[in-house]
């Protein structure tokens, strides 16, 4: 089966941060733009700019209207705050250390579901929220296959051995094995095979704005 072609390039290097407001977003514009291999006349006209303009953007020489920065953003597939992103711009990153997660009750945790939450950034540029959990279940832990929720999971078997159901599937989980799903049909721990069993459960779903 051919893999599928991912578009986002993971060494991309982005310059560092520019105080420049119009410099900046002409940066993240031109670098939008080549990542969709589109020419600058072929943005310009998509976008009823005239190729002046756009070059004049691009290069920091003026700065656009918000009406303008929203037709290149619709154009380009983007989030108009995307474009803002190079412009003084700090960066989140936490630090949990070994043991040292915060045990909490998720929306929907069950009885004996041991949730350690990982890490948490707050709004942020990505317009994604990620909640990294480390899981325990144990001998008094409920079964529950049918966990809703929004957002992309993945799962990661650290200990133990459960049957997980997804859907209308059940899949046997042992220490290395990943499962990567739509949290938005009916899943969830069905059979304790093995206990205590550990798991990663990481959520991503769209940030409320």
């Amino acid at each position: 089966m051919r893999q599928p072609e991912l578009s986002q390039d993971p060494h991309r290097v982005r310059q560092g941060v520019d105080r420049n407001l119009e410099r900046a977003i002409g940066r993240e514009v031109r670098a939008f733009r080549h990542q969709r291999g589109m020419t600058a006349s072929e943005l310009a006209s998509s976008t009823g700019l005239s190729a002046g303009m756009l070059s004049k953007i691009e290069n920091g020489r003026i700065s656009p209207s918000l009406t303008t920065l929203q037709g290149l953003a619709n154009v380009l597939n983007v989030p108009l705050s995307s474009l803002f992103t190079g412009f003084d711009d700090a960066r989140e990153a936490v630090l949990t250390r070994s043991g040292s997660g915060v045990e909490t009750k998720r929306a929907g945790t069950r009885a004996g579901h041991q949730y350690n939450l990982l890490g948490h950034l707050g709004h942020n540029t990505s317009g994604v929220v990620v909640e990294p959990y480390l899981i325990t279940l144990a001998e008094q832990s409920d079964v529950f296959p049918t966990f809703q929720h929004d957002g992309i999971e993945m799962l990661y078997m650290l200990e133990g051995e459960v049957d997980y159901r997804h859907g209308d599937r059940i899949y046997s989980l042992k220490p290395g094995d990943t499962l990567f799903f739509d949290a938005d049909s009916p899943h969830g721990p069905e059979v304790l095979v093995k206990l205590p069993a550990r798991y990663l459960s990481v959520i991503s779903y769209r940030q409320s704005r």
